[in-house]
C-alpha cells in the first residue's frame, strides 16, 4: 500500500512541476498582457495546487499527521487567482480597449460593465442642473 501511495504522490509532484513550468513559460513567452494572464492563473495555479495536494497526502497517509495548512493554501490560491486576473484584465481593458471597436457586442441592452461606470459621478442623489446627460438608473439588489 505504501508503494502505491508513493507513486501517486510522486505523480502529483511531477504533474504539478509540469504545470508550473508551462505556466511560467507562458508568462515569459506570450506576447501581451491579456494572453500572459493565463500562465499564472491557470497552469501555475494547477501546478502549485497539485504539489500542495501531494504534500497533504504525504503527511496525512505516510507520516500520520494531518495538517490543514496545504488545504488552506490551495483554497486561497483557487479563490484569489481568478479574482486577481479579472481585476488586472479590467484595468488593462480600461487603458487599452475601445469598447466600440475592440469588444464584441454583448447581445443585450447593457454594454460591458467595465465601461458602463466611466464618466458617472459618485453621488447619485446630487441635484441635476439639466445639462447633464441622462443616466441609466442603478438597479437595486
Amino acid at each position: 500500500m505504501s508503494f502505491i501511495l508513493e507513486i501517486i504522490i510522486s505523480a502529483l509532484i511531477v504533474i504539478g512541476g509540469f504545470f508550473a513550468l508551462v505556466g511560467s513559460f507562458g508568462l515569459v513567452k506570450l506576447p501581451d498582457l491579456m494572453t500572459r494572464l493565463h500562465g499564472p492563473t491557470k497552469a501555475t495555479t494547477l501546478g502549485v495546487g497539485s504539489i500542495l495536494v501531494a504534500s497533504m497526502l504525504y503527511f496525512w497517509l505516510l507520516q500520520d499527521s494531518f495538517t490543514i495548512h496545504e488545504l488552506l493554501i490551495t483554497l486561497f490560491l483557487l479563490l484569489t487567482a481568478p479574482i486577481t486576473a479579472n481585476v488586472i484584465a479590467k484595468a488593462y481593458m480600461l487603458d487599452h480597449a475601445d469598447p466600440d471597436k475592440d469588444l464584441p457586442k454583448t447581445g443585450g441592452v447593457e454594454g460591458w460593465a467595465t465601461f458602463d461606470a466611466i464618466g458617472q459621478e459618485d453621488d447619485v442623489d446630487a441635484p441635476t442642473t439639466g445639462t447633464e446627460p441622462a443616466r441609466k438608473p442603478v438597479p437595486e439588489l
